[in-house]
């Protein structure tokens, strides 16, 4: 049995995550679906938070799975990554990325000055000094990113990472990423062979 752990972007609920876990369960996965309040604190608060309830969700499966992959959207992708490096489950397999900031997002410069008292986590995703950028990719962990080619949020070059083991572009807004079709394809294909299928 392998497990798939799904993280939810800024502002969202793991709820988001069900057109996900509806494709996930069918392909034989134990889907774990985590809520946490992105709003409320910076990334290492928040990705320890993470870390505890994954680990608890874990340890109430009736047996360990062989895997844990990890399947975040936006800020949850970062979470995945920064649970890579820093406080990674047990038997930690692939990560896919839906709509990552991994070089942090313009639009996270431009609503800080609003938003950034009320909103800590906005600042470890900005362009300039975020978290996100500065992660480690850790060696042996395949990771695929999947961007959105009409992400008006996240644009396609702020979604490159170094170390990503391969990345392909849907034709998909940012917020909705997760209920496209051939991101859910693709997600499969990349947990399952740790690649992509060609377009």
């Amino acid at each position: 049995m392998e497990a798939v752990v799904l993280l939810h972007g800024l502002g969202r609920s793991r709820h988001s995550m069900r057109p996900l876990a509806r494709v996930l369960r069918p392909a034989g996965y134990t889907v774990i679906s985590v809520g946490y309040a992105s709003w409320s604190a910076r990334l290492p608060v928040l990705g320890a938070r993470v870390a505890a309830k994954i680990e608890a969700a874990l340890a109430a499966l009736p047996e360990p799975p062989e895997r844990v992959h990890l399947v975040g959207h936006s800020l949850g992708s970062i979470i995945a990554r920064w649970l890579a490096a820093n406080r990674p489950p047990p038997r930690l397999g692939r990560i896919v990325q839906l709509a990552p900031p991994n070089q942090g997002s313009h639009t996270a410069d431009w609503v800080l000055p609003l938003l950034g008292r009320l909103v800590p986590s906005l600042n470890d995703l900005t362009v300039a000094g975020g978290v996100a950028t500065s992660i480690p990719t850790p060696d042996g962990v395949a990771i695929g990113v999947i961007a959105g080619k009409r992400d008006l949020t996240v644009r396609m070059d702020e979604t490159r990472l170094d170390g990503a083991t391969a990345r392909v572009a849907v034709d998909s807004m940012h917020s909705f990423i997760m209920y496209n079709r051939e991101a859910q394809r693709q997600m499969l294909a990349f947990l399952k062979r740790g690649s992509f299928d060609p377009a």
